[in-house]
């Protein structure tokens, strides 16, 4: 079967542009769990599946990547980290968005890259159980955030994809759109590469979120290669 993982994340920004990057990658392994995708539909027609990346008429979006705790920091019970990210889809702010997060007790850990276009922020939000968080608001500095806990302070797998990942994106240059799109396509690392075509695991596709033009585009496969499947507007919606 497939199962979704959320692997890479890097976003841009300059004076003139915003951009946030993901990587959506499909992790084939044996049945060993059956994951729920949920298709929203939007009321002018668009259409999403909340398991990666959302957005909605108030001018929010997100993207979200698991970031998996040690045993001992896992508390059974806890909400399910999927529920509080379709939760976001009824969030008006960004305070309200963040606060969302923060009002759940979760069960293990989770990512949350958060973006408000009326604001032009960018903040990534790191959870854990008993309602440990941690938020870094991204200035000018580009970021990279692959499969591991970056700023708040918690005992976690020690996951080699990931770190081997964070390793290699830290030494690419990232100063422009052509030098994330060669940082989300790059396999040189043939163990751990950043952009997979398997056999375990593989890119599907690249959420491009573009706070300028207010767009969320998505990328298919190869995100160098620019082939864009979709487009749609994050802009913020008036009410009728």
């Amino acid at each position: 079967m497939l199962i979704p993982r959320m692997i890479a994340l890097m976003f841009l920004l300059s004076v003139n542009l915003w951009l946030l990057r993901r990587t959506t990658k499909m992790q084939m392994l044996p049945l060993l769990a059956t994951p729920t995708l949920i298709k929203g539909i939007l009321p002018d027609g668009l259409f999403f599946v909340d398991c990666a990346f959302g957005f909605n008429s108030q001018g929010l979006a997100f993207t979200l990547d698991s970031d998996p705790p040690a045993e001992d920091e896992i508390v059974a019970g806890g909400i399910g980290r999927n529920f509080i990210s379709r939760d976001l889809l009824e969030a008006t702010s960004m305070d309200d968005a963040m606060n969302r997060i923060k009002s759940s007790e979760v069960s293990v850990g989770h990512s949350y890259n958060l973006f408000e276009t009326s604001t032009r922020r960018i903040v990534n939000v790191e959870t854990a159980s008993r309602k440990r968080i941690s938020v870094y608001e991204v200035g000018n500095t580009p970021f990279f955030h692959a499969n591991m806990y970056l700023h708040l302070p918690i005992n976690q797998v020690q996951d080699e994809n990931s770190i081997s990942r964070q390793k290699r994106a830290a030494v690419l240059t990232k100063e422009s759109k052509g030098d994330f799109l060669s940082l989300l396509e790059d396999m040189d690392d043939k163990k751990y590469p950043i952009y997979t075509t398997g056999p375990l695991l593989h890119t599907l596709c690249t959420a491009l979120i573009d706070l300028d033009k207010q767009t969320l585009s998505i990328i298919e496969w190869n995100p160098k290669k620019g082939d864009v499947s979709h487009v749609c507007s994050i802009s913020p919606q008036k009410s009728p």
